[in-house]
């Protein structure tokens, strides 16, 4: 790291801290040679490579926006987009790469998105997979009926009485 004063290219780090939510870290740095003080902030990149081969940076906002056109007209507020932006992200960072691919991206969107609301989920699969017939739909259709979703699960620490059938 060059100080910012005098170009050393020589610089130690008095103080370190997490800020944005652990997303970046500030340091404190003193350079030997000028003796003055200054702050650095680093991040990690995040890119996602999309089809055509073209690198972009990862954009939460970009996600809330295709999001939000799959829940057009649905009981889906801003703060339930940002949450699932959130959400995609900490998935695809936890993965431990730099560079991801958009499909994976579409993937870690699914899951979240079906738990939030299902016509919505149909509505995005619908685009991101591909679907070309009323068939493509049908199964769709049929899976989410086969896995419990949100309202069929008992709230989180409890467990579902067991009935007799």
């Amino acid at each position: 790291m060059y100080c910012p004063y005098c170009r050393n290219e020589d610089s130690r780090v008095v103080d370190s801290r997490l800020v944005e939510d652990g997303t970046a870290i500030r340091r404190r740095r003193l350079c030997p040679a000028c003796h003055r003080r200054f702050t650095t902030v680093e991040t990690t990149s995040l890119s996602v490579i999309k089809r055509s081969g073209v690198a972009e940076p990862f954009s939460r906002t970009k996600v809330m926006s295709g999001v939000g056109k799959a829940c057009q007209g649905r009981p889906v507020s801003e703060d339930d987009l940002s949450k699932i932006a959130q959400e995609v992200e900490e998935t695809i960072r936890a993965k431990g790469v730099a560079e991801v691919d958009a499909n994976e991206v579409g993937l870690a969107i699914l899951a979240p998105l079906r738990r939030l609301d299902q016509v919505a989920f149909l509505r995005f699969a619908s685009v991101y997979q591909g679907f070309e017939s009323l068939e493509d739909f049908e199964a769709a259709i049929a899976d989410l009926r086969a896995q419990p979703g949100p309202k069929d699960l008992p709230p989180e620490g409890e467990q579902r009485p067991l009935t007799a059938r």
